[in-house]
């Protein structure tokens, strides 16, 4: 995980944390006394289901050029991890979607620069026309037994598990 070399309010040299990089939680700079923490970043997504199949997208952009991701990214701030998920659908699929529920919360990290929170809503479709968008180059619907099984970050694993353990088995 990326820690400071120098201090980005004033550019003083930090101090090496050396070992201990990995468990810090926070760097102080010795000349400005700023505190700059190594905290998640907020993330939301959502699993947009339709006719028992799950909407994926294959990445435009890196990190994970061409793999598939469910649609989602980082929170704006004072964002609402609902209104988040919503908005990130709509970026990059073009449709509109309702949250029914929470589907799972999961800690991952980014381009291994950066600690994620990531809250995945599932969503139904209410309009729009899709079509990838954004950093999308392309969408499929998965039913989850046709889950392609390789994706852009460790937790999109971790969240259609959660997806398929709650789909019961006769569903279409």
């Amino acid at each position: 995980m990326h820690v400071f070399s120098y201090c980005p309010r004033c550019g003083v040299r930090l101090p090496d944390p050396g070992e201990a990089a990995e468990r810090l939680l926070v760097q102080t700079c010795p000349a400005c006394r700023t505190d700059h923490w190594r905290n998640a970043k907020p993330c939301a997504g959502a699993l947009v289901i339709k006719d028992g199949r799950v909407l994926l997208g294959r990445r435009a952009i890196e990190p994970a050029r061409g793999q598939w991701d469910i649609p989602g990214g980082f929170l704006q701030p004072w964002e609402h991890p609902q209104d988040g998920a919503v908005r990130e659908v709509l970026e990059e699929t073009g449709l509109h979607v309702q949250p029914s529920a929470i589907c799972t919360i999961v800690v991952d990290t980014y381009a291994d620069e950066s600690y994620t929170l990531n809250v995945y809503y599932l969503v139904e479709v209410v309009a729009g026309e899709e079509q990838a968008a954004d950093d999308l180059a392309e969408l499929g619907w998965f039913a989850p037994d046709e889950l392609p099984g390789s994706y852009a970050f460790a937790h999109c694993e971790q969240v259609l598990s959660a997806w398929v353990a709650g789909t019961p088995p006769d569903h279409p």
